[in-house]
């Protein structure tokens, strides 16, 4: 007889803090929004009311740039050993991984995903991303130079590589802690302070992580968190000329809007945007690890992952094969509110996401697309949708040229290899993009060709604090993670002295 499974218990400190209103993280400390106002975050398993936030507007964007701008010109912060500043991020990271459990339980309450996923991929990696910019704190540094059109020995010339200032990051809804390390990491380990804006959907991780920040020890000023709705707090925050950078992950569309707010003082601006991902399958890959990593190319964190392999190319000859494979997998694929110990697959974040997803599978379908295996809502409660696989699709169609940003896939056959980059790359955007093959050769040759930021062979979804991360056309500017997204956190600073 089977033995029945129990559904986790929500950890008490979990349970108190969703129950209690949230507020605004400034200056070192907790505080309602100046206009009074909070906004509710829902459960998206049920479409409930999950707690309820401090609304951050324009007044507290001011307050926190303030904060941030003190704790930057004449702070703590400012004066703080490099060592120093290393020591604090790892406490950080050490204070997270002890509350580990308490984080995978806001995130699979809050965004939806699996709680079993939340603790092994989101909280494990935000610890271990936190940990490696530590070590970077005391490794960034300049150069000596030689000149070339003097004597070399009358002069000094070198750099100094300096913290760019007071940050503003908006981060997304699809992984909430993750991609707060993500921003605070680098931004931290460079020297900046930061005012933090999560989205509107999923700010509770952030605000116990704020707590954390305040347990470590920073400096009052130096991380402020400030949530509410990208027109206000975030717009404010991208226009205001107390802001030295702009590091937003999101969007294209809306990318396009925190460019133009940025404009005023033209601060620096760093986007991480959206994808429309090519994941090639050439008819010599080895189908045991090719159809699973299809799928999951898809189907991870319910296909809301910016590089989602959501055009999956396959050669004519295995295309039957693959297609019937993934939908095997889609089908089976248990989808259930993430605190189900049996969920594979959560709800999406919104029903505002939800109903997107839903038009744009309705959208495919109206053009001459099948679906072979989902294309519908999944149950009537929450904001579940079915592991979708479509074809009879063409490069035209809505479901191949737009981020759909859910868990649908488009599968498109082809015939001759040598054309297949160029299917690949007829995108606006240039995330990622995958290659499944036996021949090496081969696999280099077309990841060369590739307009993409990350190419993975006979694998997907590969993240490491180490390997920079960031799009080519419409899908960015410059690279998260790796010694590379320092650059988006500091300036260079030339000197040159005589000497005689």
């Amino acid at each position: 007889m089977a033995t029945a499974v129990s559904t986790p218990t929500m950890d008490p400190n979990v349970s108190a803090f969703v129950s209690a209103k949230r507020k605004l993280f400034i200056n070192g400390k907790f505080v309602d929004a100046a206009s009074g106002k909070t906004f509710p975050t829902f459960n998206p398993a049920t479409g409930e009311v999950l707690a309820n936030v401090a609304e951050g507007d324009r007044e507290d964007i001011n307050r926190a740039v303030k904060a941030a701008r003190a704790a930057f010109d004449t702070g703590a912060w400012s004066k703080m050993p490099t060592a120093q500043r290393g020591k604090l991020i790892w406490k950080l990271a050490d204070l997270i991984e002890k509350y580990q459990e308490e984080f995978a339980q806001l995130e699979s309450l809050d965004n939806g995903k699996p709680l079993k996923i939340s603790r092994v991929a989101d909280v494990p990696l935000t610890v271990e991303h936190m940990r490696y910019y530590a070590g970077w704190a005391t490794k960034i540094e300049g150069n000596t130079i030689p000149l070339i059109l003097r004597e070399r020995s009358k002069f000094l010339a070198y750099t100094l590589r300096e913290p760019i200032g007071v940050v503003g990051q908006i981060i997304p809804w699809n992984f909430p802690l993750l991609m707060a390390a993500w921003k605070l990491g680098p931004a931290l380990a460079a020297g900046c302070t930061v005012i933090l804006k999560p989205a509107e959907q999923t700010p509770l991780s952030a605000l116990r992580l704020a707590e954390l920040i305040q347990e470590a020890g920073f400096p009052d000023g130096v991380v402020n968190i400030v949530p509410g709705y990208g027109e206000t707090a975030g717009a404010a925050l991208s226009a205001h000329p107390d802001v030295d950078k702009i590091a937003f992950t999101g969007s294209t569309e809306v990318g396009k809007l925190i460019l133009q707010a940025a404009a005023g003082n033209l601060k620096k601006v760093s986007l991480e945007l959206g994808g429309k991902s090519p994941n090639i399958v050439l008819d010599d890959a080895d189908l045991d690890s090719t159809i699973p990593g299809a799928a999951s190319a898809i189907f991870f964190n319910h296909g809301q992952c910016c590089c989602a392999g959501s055009r999956l190319f396959v050669e004519k000859k295995i295309f039957d094969k693959v297609v019937d494979g993934v939908s095997q997998i889609a089908e089976k694929i248990q989808v259930k509110a993430g605190f189900e110990p049996d969920s594979d697959m959560g709800p999406l974040v919104s029903e505002e996401q939800m109903n997107k997803v839903c038009g744009y599978m309705e959208s495919g379908i109206s053009e001459g697309a099948k679906a072979v295996t989902g294309g519908a809502r999944h149950g009537n409660k929450g904001y579940f949708v079915k592991p979708t696989v479509l074809v009879n699709t063409n490069d035209k169609m809505k479901v191949v040229q737009e981020e759909i940003f859910g868990p649908v896939v488009t599968a498109i056959p082809f015939s001759d290899p040598s054309e297949i980059v160029a299917r690949a790359n007829d995108t606006i955007y240039g995330l990622a993009a995958g290659v499944w093959t036996s021949d090496i050769k081969k696999a280099h040759s077309i990841a060369a060709k590739l307009r993409a930021g990350t190419v993975w062979i006979n694998c997907y979804n590969i993240f490491d604090p180490a390997l920079p991360f960031g799009g080519y056309k419409q899908s960015g500017w410059g690279r998260e993670m790796g010694h590379e997204v320092l650059e988006n956190y500091t300036e260079v600073k030339s000197v040159c002295a005589a000497l005689d």
